[in-house]
């Protein structure tokens, strides 16, 4: 059975980020005193009282506003309400109650979701202030008075949630999705690739670049197989951030790819490549992530019976420090080539967990060295006495060496291509460490 839900909802700007960090005891949310700051769903998981369950953060509820992006936030704060199990409405005891607040309180009413009134920023020690018990008047029941950034009442408040859960059921099996990140520069459609993907509006989609500030996770079930999808923030240079939002997004797309398996690098097809795209794609290349190249709004290039076979060409010079990854060419919008990708995101994870039998390894090693001699420099020859595997995620190889300074990249690069010749390899990186006989230090 799949963990309860309980959404973490509000105005904007009356302290939800800041409690969904505290409950969940660690800085997941973006906090900020900006309004509409969180604009997504965020998830994290929850324990209280050996209960676990799943947390979820939204951007904030404006009833009436006209704003493109506040209408989408309030559509997404709705998309929680309607999966969630138990709700928070948090308040804002310095602000008192407004019109919004009994707008959104009306509509948790006609939700029929069990709701717990969160009354935040109660910083004082004693009893609440005459202010409190206005929040009486929204009738949601008893208002509970917690001061999110000093923690107190936040057991009373997870005390009323938990009445509240449903019954446990069997205890979850392992998790066997593969978790992947869709990563690229901003705007390049990423949200509307999870959407797609997904078959609901789980992230914010707009053509303002930058719309997704948070990493968020998607559940997908699919013929293909079962996937964890993270929609990140749009990966900007960090030269030009000077917005510490910004920042803590890049951080946050950093963190997603370093937790994913499979990381889809999106391109803007219509904008074709540029010096964003391979930073990005740097970034899981250096930590050793299966990575496909999808380049999207294909349906909107005007094309000819030559156009992709350019295309390729190009982005394979473009992307030539990552030669092994596949390319997809995709539409998020018409769902074009959406299945080849799943397919893809399954075959290239595989490759990432290759393991390879030593034995297996160094007949293809003296094959190799047979065929091509290692090199030799002031009459020293270098000498690969053998090679083993020992982790995968990426496949790593260590050879022993006489000495290390003669494995040139040349070389290296030479067996490289031997490895993937033999047992495919394909969208995974390999990392080689070098080691001489009796050195146990990578060099």
């Amino acid at each position: 059975m799949a963990k309860p839900i309980v959404a973490v909802v509000g105005r904007p700007n009356v302290g939800k980020s800041t409690l969904f960090n505290k409950l969940i005891g660690q800085r997941l949310s973006i906090v900020k005193d900006t309004p509409g700051v969180t604009r997504d769903r965020i998830f994290a998981a929850c324990d209280w009282r050996g209960r676990n369950f799943m947390l979820a953060d939204t951007g904030g509820i404006e009833p009436h506003s006209d704003d493109v992006i506040l209408s989408q936030m309030r559509r997404q704060a709705q998309l929680a309400i309607e999966q969630a199990d138990v709700i928070i409405l948090v308040t804002d005891l310095q602000s008192g109650v407004t019109a919004n607040d009994a707008d959104v309180a009306v509509m948790l009413q006609k939700s029929g979701k069990p709701v717990v009134l969160c009354v935040n920023k109660c910083d004082r020690v004693g009893a609440p202030p005459a202010e409190f018990y206005e929040f009486y008047n929204l009738g949601l029941g008893d208002p509970i008075a917690v001061s999110s950034i000093h923690g107190t009442g936040t057991g009373d408040l997870l005390d009323a949630v938990f009445e509240y859960l449903p019954p446990e059921d069997q205890p979850d099996e392992e998790d066997d999705r593969i978790k992947v990140a869709v990563i690229g520069k901003p705007n390049a459609g990423k949200s509307s690739l999870i959407n797609a993907l997904a078959g609901e509006e789980r992230s914010i989609v707009s053509d303002i670049a930058g719309t997704t500030r948070d990493a968020i996770d998607t559940e997908i079930d699919t013929k293909q197989g079962k996937f964890l999808l993270i929609d990140t923030a749009g990966l900007r240079r960090r030269s030009r951030v000077d917005d510490a939002i910004e920042k803590y997004s890049i951080l946050r797309a950093e963190m997603a790819v370093e937790r994913a398996d499979v990381c889809v690098i999106l391109i803007d097809g219509v904008e074709g490549f540029t010096e964003q795209d391979s930073k990005v794609a740097g970034i899981a290349h250096e930590k050793g992530k299966a990575c496909i190249i999808a380049v999207n709004k294909w349906d909107a290039v005007e094309k000819n019976d030559h156009t992709m076979a350019l295309a390729r060409k190009k982005l394979e010079n473009d992307f030539s420090f990552m030669a092994y990854a596949p390319f997809v060419f995709i539409s998020a919008k018409t769902g074009q080539r959406l299945d080849r990708l799943l397919e893809l995101i399954n075959y290239v994870n595989e490759q990432n967990a290759t393991r390879i039998s030593t034995g297996t390894l160094n007949d293809v090693l003296a094959q190799a060295t047979a065929r091509v001699q290692p090199p030799t420099d002031k009459g020293k020859r270098l000498k690969i006495y053998y090679m083993t595997q020992p982790s995968t995620r990426p496949p790593t190889f260590v050879f022993f060496v006489n000495r290390a300074e003669l494995f040139h990249f040349s070389y290296q690069r030479y067996l490289e291509n031997q490895l993937r010749e033999t047992f495919g390899l394909e969208g995974t990186p390999i990392r080689f460490i070098i080691r001489e006989r009796g050195d146990n230090s990578g060099k």
